[in-house]
């Protein structure tokens, strides 16, 4: 008998023991498939931003560190629709004109293929509670040259809340470890620079 309940408390035992080892392998797995999940979605509106900060800088001569001007432009901006046409006196067929044929709105030339975009979400962080994305513009000397800059960041604590948390600080602490932005991060106040951290 005694051997019995033995066989049956090493039995649980394993079966504990076997569960324990099997979560303690698929919860970093399943933070970084959520991690990734929602990273596609913050890299998509940076890209956004930065597309819409790009035009933003051709209309108006920089950028914007206001999300309510950014957001008024894309909804009443117009640019030109230019059609280049080759220099009638250019015999070596070279050179071309610009041939501004009118305006198209600033949301139809870079959203219309984009059924479920609202630029009313667009100062949003995903996957929280309408925190907003940091954003920041101004101009930075470069050899005597000032340039415009731009950058727009996006935490982990952020779009990675409800998370396990302790992985979170961790994530944040090997960014940090390595003198890396802890989050998702767009352009940069020091650097001429538009790229993506995650580029």
């Amino acid at each position: 008998m005694k051997k019995v309940i033995i066989q049956i408390v090493l039995g649980i035992i394993i079966i504990v023991l076997g569960y324990l080892v099997y979560d303690s392998i698929q919860q970093p797995l399943e933070f970084l498939k959520e991690k990734r999940h929602r990273e596609v979605e913050v890299v998509q509106r940076l890209k956004d931003i930065r597309e819409i900060q790009a035009y933003y800088k051709n209309a108006k001569g920089n950028y914007t560190p206001s999300f309510d001007s950014l957001i008024d432009f894309l909804s009443y901006g117009e640019i030109p629709k230019i059609k280049l046409i080759p220099d009638p006196e250019d015999t070596t067929f070279t050179k071309t004109i610009a041939d501004t044929l009118g305006f198209v709105k600033v949301r139809d030339s870079l959203f219309s293929h984009r059924r479920n975009f609202r630029e009313s979400e667009l100062r949003f962080i995903p996957f929280t509670d309408q925190i907003l994305f940091e954003m920041d513009a101004g101009s930075i000397d470069r050899g005597g040259v000032k340039v415009s800059v731009f950058e727009v960041k996006a935490p982990f604590e952020a779009y990675l809340d409800g998370l396990d948390q302790q992985r979170i600080l961790n994530l944040i602490a090997g960014e940090k470890d390595i003198e890396k932005y802890p989050g998702m991060k767009v352009g940069s106040m020091m650097e001429p620079s538009t790229d993506g951290n995650w580029e």
